[in-house]
């Protein structure tokens, strides 16, 4: 198979798509299929050439003022044409919703391929950065003013009303317009599969995990910590992951855990923000922010800590998460789109309301009192992961492109037509 994937985030950008994207083309690609990812370009050591049949084609693009990680892809449609006559194409895989995604769109109906694309991302939940005070630029000085609590409540309730908002349900809806434009959707999680289908998508839906690589990933059922636990978030420190609400718990855990520490691992927009709430609560010296890690050693990382808690609010499927429980760690969560379906509740950890950060704690410390629960939790942490192995969920996505152009391919030998039949009638 031929397979053009365009996706508006790739390496050397680390983050769940990037890293899908790389496993999974590296090993389809191992098994002789070819694919030409469409991806944005991003300095001078930008990788083009993964293999002989895995072509990397860059686009020029612009920072998204409000947070610089999303770019604003520029059309190019040499290299569209290039891209899709590179090999002879049989199927579009669309990535993202962003503008290289909608390049995807039209170019799979332009050649007349059959589309599919990944709903990884719930851009509807990230309209805080399409906001006119971040976008001006007055959410970096709003920072400084959180030091005040009566400013960030005002502030938090404005989060939240937006989330919700009128803005937030017409991003939906055009996103969604993106991915029904083709003839398949896969879903990460099952829950997103809901609900997508509860906000309108009639277009087929199959489930497939983005996967995790158990090799490196890889721990053992893990006993109580006997001395103050370490507590670990990682991943992007952006507004919709609610890193706040994680340090709020953990400073309420410092009261019978003293001796307790919180590490927040990552980059992005919100982290100068989260560094004053931990001041403003007085546990920032309990606290460490090591910044970005390289994936290549975040499996060295896990295995370090004791409980993996987050807030967020908007994960498709969570590979942080994933990854956590692989190296057997017990985890916190929200009761957020995806993450029950990883974090299952009294099985492997526990799930709390949204924004709840007196619940959180009290779970937490609950985990952490109970031998026999911490090692029931960790060994299921470990159960869960196993269903996600990369290399399984790789077979289950190699079928779902030969299905999509085995019927694409029957539809045209019967006269149906391609994807521009309509168009051309």
């Amino acid at each position: 198979m031929n397979i053009v994937i365009f996706t508006d985030t790739y390496l050397p950008k680390i983050d769940g798509i990037c890293i899908s994207v790389d496993h999974f083309t590296r090993i389809l690609g191992g098994r002789g299929h070819n694919f030409v990812i469409c991806a944005p370009k991003y300095g001078d050591n930008d990788i083009d050439h993964i293999a002989d049949n895995i072509q990397v084609i860059r686009f020029k693009n612009a920072p998204l003022p409000s947070y610089p990680d999303i770019k604003v892809v520029l059309p190019s449609h040499k290299k569209i044409t290039r891209a899709m006559t590179m090999f002879p194409p049989d199927l579009v895989h669309i990535q993202t919703p962003g503008l290289l995604g909608q390049y995807g769109v039209l170019a799979a109906k332009m050649y007349g391929v059959p589309l599919v694309g990944t709903y990884h991302t719930l851009v509807s939940e990230q309209d805080t950065y399409i906001s006119l005070y971040r976008l001006l630029k007055v959410d970096t000085l709003l920072d400084y003013f959180k030091s005040h609590k009566k400013v960030e409540k005002r502030l938090d309730k404005i989060e939240r009303k937006e989330s919700k908002s009128l803005k937030s349900q017409i991003i939906y809806k055009l996103t969604l317009g993106v991915y029904q434009a083709g003839e398949l959707i896969i879903s990460p999680s099952h829950l997103i599969k809901k609900d997508l289908q509860d906000g309108g998508a009639t277009t087929p839906i199959e489930v497939v995990s983005n996967g995790m690589d158990l090799d490196r990933f890889r721990g053992v059922v893990r006993e109580k910590p006997t001395t103050g636990p370490k507590l670990l978030h990682v991943g992007r420190i952006s507004f919709e992951k609610n890193c706040q609400v994680v340090i709020k718990a953990f400073a309420l855990m410092l009261e019978k855990f003293p001796n307790a520490t919180l590490d927040i691992v990552g980059d992005g927009p919100a982290l100068t923000s989260i560094k004053i709430e931990a001041k403003h609560l007085g546990v920032f010296d309990k606290m460490n922010f090591p910044g970005f890690v390289p994936h290549g050693t975040l499996h060295e990382l896990y295995p370090k800590y004791d409980l993996f808690m987050t807030a967020s609010t908007m994960e498709t499927q969570g590979l942080v998460v994933l990854e956590a429980m692989a190296c057997g760690l017990p985890c916190v969560g929200v009761n957020a789109y995806a993450l029950p379906e990883l974090i299952q509740n009294d099985r492997n950890g526990f799930i709390v309301e949204p924004f709840d950060h007196i619940q959180m704690a009290e779970r937490a410390m609950q985990l952490l009192n109970d031998g026999e629960l911490y090692k029931k939790f960790s060994a299921q942490s470990l159960s869960i992961a196993s269903e996600h192995e990369v290399h399984a969920c790789a077979d289950r996505l190699e079928s779902v492109y030969q299905s999509v152009i085995d019927k694409h391919r029957a539809r045209k030998a019967s006269g149906g037509g391609g994807i521009l039949s309509g168009f051309l009638q």
